[in-house]
């Protein structure tokens, strides 16, 4: 096990160290790429602001509890992004039969599609992020249970980002379409910059359990102020567990249909 582990770690390094490499050719493009996405962040920071300066509040929750909800929405979003890039690199993959070498070679080919490099810009945006949410969280007084809850929320969180993204490649071997379906996923997690609370019915159901976008993004930070009980984080672990074991099922289907380019 440890040595499949260590395997697996020495793989991805080597794989994210390439794609950093191929990332840092282009200086210029890379800093007007980190530079939009910092200048976007902060537009909506500031959007959120102005936006609770009259009101004081959204759907009950004060000005530095949403900013909460939208700083941990960012922090899961990057990191899945970080991690999962590849991704976003699969269809030409697919299209050129590139992915058949994949599947000759000796690592897990849902490793390979799913890890097989890291995004250096995302990276440079994580650690910040970390502090500002770490900064946030000591105002809004937290228990050392609700903080314990919150970091296992966090990773439950991406345990449902990674079913997502498997969902996406899966349907990616299916239809040889990726760029849309990761759009969509996209688009959907963009609806928990805010608390779920804000939707209406049956929009906030669907968002908590049938897209769990709510359980991935909302739930945590509820956690961290206390709004959660223990049968709540045990139901949303439950659902993490199941999306994932569902999604590597539909993987193993859509394997089954791959049609080989030499075929």
């Amino acid at each position: 096990m440890m040595k499949n582990l260590r395997k697996y770690l020495k793989v991805w390094w080597m794989m994210s160290k390439n794609s950093f490499i191929q990332v840092l050719i282009n200086k210029f493009g890379a800093g007007v790429f980190l530079t939009g996405k910092i200048l976007r962040f902060v537009f909506f920071m500031t959007f959120i602001v102005f936006l609770l300066k009259g009101t004081q509040n959204l759907a009950g929750y004060s000005l530095n509890q949403t900013v909460f909800f939208f700083l941990t929405f960012n922090l899961v979003d990057i990191v899945s992004q970080f991690l999962f890039r590849e991704v976003y690199r699969f269809r030409p993959l697919i299209v050129s039969g590139g992915f058949d070498l994949v599947l000759t070679k000796p690592i897990s080919p849902l490793f390979r599609s799913l890890m097989g490099g890291a995004d250096i810009l995302d990276f440079i945006t994580i650690p910040p992020l970390i502090v500002a949410i770490i900064i946030l969280a000591r105002g809004l007084g937290p228990t050392t249970l609700s903080a314990f809850y919150y970091i296992l929320l966090l990773l439950n969180g991406l345990l449902l980002a990674t079913a997502f993204h498997i969902m996406v490649i899966s349907m990616g071997i299916i239809t040889f379409e990726i760029d849309h379906t990761i759009m969509i996923y996209r688009d959907l997690t963009n609806l928990g910059r805010f608390p779920v609370d804000i939707y209406a019915q049956p929009l906030r159901g669907i968002l908590t359990y049938l897209i769990p976008v709510g359980i991935m993004v909302t739930l945590p930070a509820k956690a961290l102020m206390g709004l959660v009980s223990y049968q709540g984080v045990l139901v949303s672990l439950a659902i993490g567990v199941l999306a994932l074991y569902v999604a590597k099922r539909f993987w193993g289907i859509a394997l089954k249909r791959y049609t080989s380019a030499s075929s």
